[in-house]
């Protein structure tokens, strides 16, 4: 995979900066991490050499300072909102970051749930939490926010929300995912904080948009993709051109909010240290990347992958058609097609060829390799065989598991278990290799290939099943699909 991103340069200048933005407040600082804190795959894979865990890492060189404060919409509990690169709900999430966190020393002080309205679902979600002895708080929904900047800056309105207590100099406020409400607890604290007398500042480390890069520049544009499902929108920010003149890259929400900020820093310190949402910001990301067209590439390759898998969505869920049409939006706005996208054109060549369900990948130096589906394999399962083939540097027509070994799995999938489908899944292909390569050399040496497989591309024709998607995701590989009906 080549690299595109210098993340030692990150570690070090994002570190400085956030230490900079703490020591210019007073008594505590609540510092809102967009994104992801750990776990950050979109930014992984739009800036090649990212690792997932950046800011996590940032965060441990402070933890003595610091306290997390995990923030949970009561809507995304009610909808049962589901991550998309773990594939578990957003209150599962929250468990799983709390524990997380602890496990590598960082102290959680406790939950937020936002947006609530008295829905049961979130009452029920608060119960569970407590009875594990975690702290709760609810933040309500505010009419008008963020607009009715009178109501929101009262006791009315943030005035109404939990006061949360926190006992460290650094607050770190970070959720599962976006729209989650993660400023506006902020800005809620901001507010109850000065009620008791107590100095708080308040920054954003939001990885994206970047806001030192063009508008429409492909990092930028695959944010927006990322979050096609919120609707938001990448634009110029107003204000810091109003206060210095400059272009500078922010998005909808946060400029929808700035005048509610500007109105609360106003009433707590006399004026507001920020004159534009670009100056809240502790982003540095823009000035590490190392090969500005590598990212580039990789950043259009996300917007095709968002993409097809809003469009898989759509043809599993039918509830996404507004996200299928601002991709699509983007992608013309962008001048980009799904041919740029080197595996779904070889795909679709070898399924023109075969009239089969058919896949392929592109390896780390360039080469594609395809495969197709049989009586025996599903285009997956035999694109892995390929790809590990070529790499080991065998003949293509070398059998790497004998037609007499499959029968019987396949025998047993359809007689015994019942499944529709007889052709072997790539975690059973694996399986059998596995097994064979204690006495076959050259099932030995293709197994040896499969760390060569990750940040690769990949592409088929059909919908796989879930076994087949999770195999690619252990194994690196970014993976489309067509959206046809899933092979079982």
């Amino acid at each position: 995979m080549k690299i595109g991103f210098d993340n030692e340069k990150y570690l070090k200048i994002q570190s400085e900066q956030i230490k900079k933005r703490i020591a210019q407040f007073g008594d505590k600082l609540y510092l809102e991490f967009g994104g992801k804190l750990f776990d950050d795959h979109h930014a992984s894979r739009v800036l090649p050499g990212f690792l997932p865990d950046s800011k996590l890492q940032m965060l441990l060189q402070l933890k003595d300072e610091a306290e997390i404060i995990l923030v949970i919409s009561a809507l995304d509990i009610e909808k049962n909102k589901v991550r998309g690169d773990l594939g578990i709900t957003y209150d599962e999430d929250v468990l799983r970051l709390r524990s997380e966190f602890e496990n590598i020393g960082l102290y959680v002080g406790c939950v937020v749930i936002t947006h609530f309205n008295g829905q049961s679902s979130a009452d029920a979600y608060r119960a569970r939490l407590e009875r594990q002895g975690i702290k709760v708080y609810y933040h309500y929904t505010i009419e008008g926010y963020p607009h009715n900047v009178a109501l929101i800056d009262s006791d009315e309105g943030f005035g109404r929300n939990d006061y949360i207590e926190t006992t460290r100099p650094l607050v770190v406020v970070t959720a599962p995912g976006p729209g989650s409400g993660k400023m506006a607890v902020c800005l809620s604290q901001l507010y109850n904080e000065n009620k008791r007398g107590i100095k708080a500042g308040y920054a954003k480390f939001e990885t994206f948009p970047v806001w030192n890069l063009a508008l429409k520049h492909p990092v930028n544009i695959a944010y927006e993709a990322a979050t096609a499902d919120l609707n938001d929108v990448n634009m110029i920010d107003p204000f810091h051109l109003e206060a210095y003149g400059d272009i500078a890259v922010s998005y909808n929400r946060d400029t929808e909010i700035f005048p509610v900020l500007n109105a609360i820093f106003e009433g707590i310190y006399g004026e507001n240290p920020y004159k534009s949402p670009t100056d809240m910001g502790v982003n540095m990301i823009g000035f590490c990347m190392s090969d500005e067209d590598v990212c580039c590439n990789a950043a259009r390759e996300e917007v095709i992958r968002r993409y097809y898998k809003a469009l898989c969505n759509l043809a599993t869920n039918g509830d996404n058609e507004s996200e299928v049409n601002k991709i699509s939006l983007i992608m013309k706005q962008a001048k980009l097609t799904t041919d740029y996208r080197r595996t779904t054109v070889a795909a679709h060549d070898r399924k023109e060829r075969s009239g089969v369900a058919t896949a392929a990948i592109e390896l780390q130096d360039g080469t594609i390799i395809t495969s197709r589906t049989s009586s025996l394999l599903g285009p997956c399962a035999a694109l892995i065989l390929n790809a590990t083939k070529h790499l080991a540097g065998l003949a293509h027509t070398v059998k790497l598991i004998p037609e007499e070994m499959i029968a019987p799995i396949q025998k047993t999938k359809v007689n015994y278990l019942h499944g529709h489908n007889p052709r072997l899944h790539t975690d059973e292909v694996l399986v059998a290799i596995s097994m064979l390569s204690n006495n076959d050399d050259n099932c030995r040496k293709a197994l040896d290939q499969l760390p060569k497989l990750e940040g690769c591309q990949a592409h088929c024709t059909v919908m796989l099943s879930e076994v087949d998607q999770k195999i690619f995701k252990k194994l690196g590989v970014g993976l489309t699909c067509d959206p046809v009906k899933k092979i079982e």
